[in-house]
C-alpha cells in the first residue's frame, strides 16, 4: 500500500562543555540503547493457561518495540549508589568557572513542590537527575522528555515535560524523577537511560472529529480484525512503515 511522504527526522545537536567530553556517556538513539532484557527475551514461551501451548511474547509486538526505539535516550552521568533511600557517588568532575552547572550528578526537589499531585514518594523528596548536555532542535521543533517508554524495570519514574529547545538551545534540561523503592540497595550504572527524548513539531494539536463508522468502514474493520486473528505479522507486513 502507498504511504504519504515522510518529512526527514529533525536534527538534534547535543553539546557538552569541552572539559566534560571525556567523562560523560553520550546521548544515543533509543534504537541503540535497547535494554538487555529485550535481547534475551524469548520469542515464544509456553502458556500455562493454554495447557503449555506456545504464545508469542512482546518481542513480536511492533508497537511495543517502536516505542522502545523512538527518539533519543539521555544517559546517567555517573554511577549512583543507593542504600535504602541514601544516595552517593564517586565522581569528581573538574571545576568549571565559566559555567553555573552543578558538579553533582543528582539534586532534590522538596516534596512540597509536588503538593496536590498524586505522586507516591518512596523517599521524602523528588530526585532530579542532572543533565550535562544542551540540546538544540530546528526552528519550530520542541522536545518531549519522558520516562523511558516501557522501562518498568527502572527503580524510578522520570516526570514528563516539553521544552522548546529551538529557543532554549543554550540551557540544560534536568529530569525530575520519583524514586519508587525506599528499600532499594544497589548501583545505577553510568549510562542508565534516565529520559527518552522525542521531537515534536510545535503548534500541531490534532483537529479531532468524533463520528461513527459507515457500513463500508464496518466491513473493512471486520476484515482487518479477522486478518489480525488468523495471520501473524499482519500489522508488521501491511501497515508498519
Amino acid at each position: 500500500m502507498s504511504t504519504p511522504d515522510i518529512p526527514p527526522a529533525p536534527r538534534i545537536i547535543a553539546r557538552c562543555h569541552p572539559a566534560l567530553a571525556a567523562l560523560l556517556p553520550e546521548p544515543q538513539t533509543a534504537r541503540a540503547a535497547l535494554p538487555d532484557w529485550l535481547r534475551t527475551m524469548p520469542a515464544q514461551t509456553p502458556a500455562d493457561t493454554l495447557n503449555g501451548d506456545p504464545v508469542r511474547t512482546l518481542k513480536h509486538c511492533p508497537p511495543f518495540l517502536d516505542a522502545l526505539s523512538l527518539g533519543l535516550m539521555m544517559p546517567l552521568a555517573t554511577d549512583l549508589h543507593f542504600d535504602r533511600g541514601a544516595v552517593s557517588w564517586d565522581w569528581d568532575p573538574p571545576v568549571l568557572p565559566d559555567t553555573a552547572l552543578s558538579r553533582a550528578p543528582i539534586a532534590l526537589h522538596l516534596p512540597e513542590q509536588a503538593k496536590g499531585a498524586p505522586y507516591p514518594l518512596a523517599v521524602n523528596s523528588i530526585l532530579k537527575f542532572i543533565n550535562f548536555w544542551t540540546l538544540e532542535t530546528p526552528p519550530g521543533t520542541s522536545l518531549l522528555f519522558t520516562h523511558p517508554l516501557n522501562r518498568e524495570d527502572l527503580p524510578f519514574r522520570t516526570l514528563s515535560g516539553v521544552v522548546d529547545c529551538d529557543l532554549f538551545r543554550d540551557g540544560y534540561v534536568h529530569f525530575p524523577a520519583l524514586w519508587l523503592d525506599r528499600d532499594f540497595t544497589g548501583t545505577l550504572p553510568a549510562g542508565t537511560p534516565i529520559a527518552q527524548v522525542i521531537a515534536l513539531p510545535r503548534g500541531t494539536s490534532p483537529d479531532l472529529e468524533v463520528t461513527v463508522m459507515t457500513d463500508t468502514q464496518i466491513a473493512a474493520n471486520r476484515r482487518l480484525q479477522d486478518d489480525l486473528a488468523t495471520t501473524p505479522g499482519t500489522y508488521r507486513k501491511r501497515f508498519r512503515h
